[in-house]
């Protein structure tokens, strides 16, 4: 035997003696399990098709396998990634807003719709209807910069609370959907908030909570204006609406900002339904349908969260849910297929 045979025999049993010293022995014939990237989901067959289809798109090998510029995923924002009952959160700040309001311009105290917010009178508030909602919420979102209202917004969150979970709303995202989104960027994945709520009023705590940048946070838009005051550069905030990111608005966010069909739709009510057909529709790249995915919460757990759907004026969800069936959506059940709904207090 030469010398160089018996240092490379030397060298094989000195690293087996320290391999079974150390206990990695076990390590090297089996491999460690691979940890479970949707924990609070529950293991059945919703949670499998969402694997799977993942498992699909960012298969190299595969023939579905969508390279990852192409990998967009939306999701709705209220009663999608949040609580949105007993009322939207975006209208609880505007109707908390009112009493600031009307401090100001006192003529507004006894002027409808202002009135019956500071009275608490829901039935002068639902004879308001639409009209009257939206100019509340035009009221308490103007006449200030952008970064007064940033502020504002801020600060209402820091100390406000939902009136059944007595929590901070932003404690109320849905654990299993900050896990699908984390889930999603780690296989290639752009997630984008698509929803009917403000976009500035988004901004400020969405990218903490969610993890999605400012620039992918899709909402409707009040009028701002560019302002020189004292030399000092600032946006403000106009009493008027540029756009509604809601229903048919949905689509044409996505074209606008986004500029590609998403292969994957996330919502809960009719007003994603929308958003939902146009991601159905297929993405085409070099004349290839990519495979998509099109999900929507039913929220039918009144004992940890809520349960509501055609019936509901927040967060309607009717002609959707018969598309979803009629379409082969998948429709994710609140109560069924998530083992928690919020993270613990």
């Amino acid at each position: 035997m030469s010398r160089r045979e018996r240092d490379r025999l030397l060298i094989a049993a000195l690293t087996a003696a320290f391999v079974v010293a150390s206990g990695a022995g076990r390590h090297l014939t089996r491999a460690s399990p691979t940890r479970d990237p949707l924990p609070s989901w529950t293991d059945d067959a919703t949670k499998r098709l969402i694997t799977s289809f993942v498992a699909r798109v960012t298969n190299a090998s595969g023939t579905e396998f969508v390279p990852a510029a192409a990998r967009v995923a939306v999701f709705d924002n209220d009663g999608t990634l949040w609580c949105e009952q007993p009322m939207y959160v975006e209208l609880a700040f505007s109707f908390a807003r009112v009493g600031t309001l009307v401090q100001s311009h006192p003529e507004l105290r006894d002027r409808q719709p202002y009135k019956a917010v500071i009275e608490r009178d829901t039935q002068a508030l639902a004879a308001a209807g639409q009209k009257g909602i939206s100019e509340i919420v035009v009221a308490t979102h103007s006449g200030m910069t952008t970064t007064q209202f940033d502020t504002t917004v801020s600060r209402w969150l820091a100390t406000a609370r939902h009136p059944r979970f007595e929590r901070p709303y932003t404690e109320l995202a849905y654990v299993p959907m900050l896990e699908l989104l984390a889930y999603l960027r780690a296989n290639g994945f752009r997630t984008f908030v698509v929803s009917g709520g403000g976009a500035d009023f988004m901004r400020v705590w969405a990218p903490k909570i969610y993890g999605v940048e400012p620039e992918q946070i899709i909402g409707s838009t009040g009028r701002v204006a560019f302002e020189l005051r004292d030399g000092k550069a600032e946006l403000r905030k106009l009493p008027a609406i540029d756009g509604i990111d809601d229903g048919p608005g949905k689509p044409v966010g996505i074209h606008q900002y986004i500029g590609q069909q998403p292969i994957l739709a996330f919502g809960n009510s009719d007003g994603d339904l929308q958003m939902l057909q146009y991601t159905d529709e297929g993405h085409r790249d070099n004349r290839v349908t990519y495979p998509r995915l099109m999900l929507l919460l039913h929220h039918d757990d009144a004992v940890r969260e809520y349960a509501y759907d055609r019936a509901s004026k927040i967060g309607h969800l009717d002609k959707a849910l018969d598309v979803a069936r009629e379409r082969g959506w998948i429709v994710v059940s609140l109560k069924t297929d998530w083992k928690t709904v919020f993270k613990s207090p």
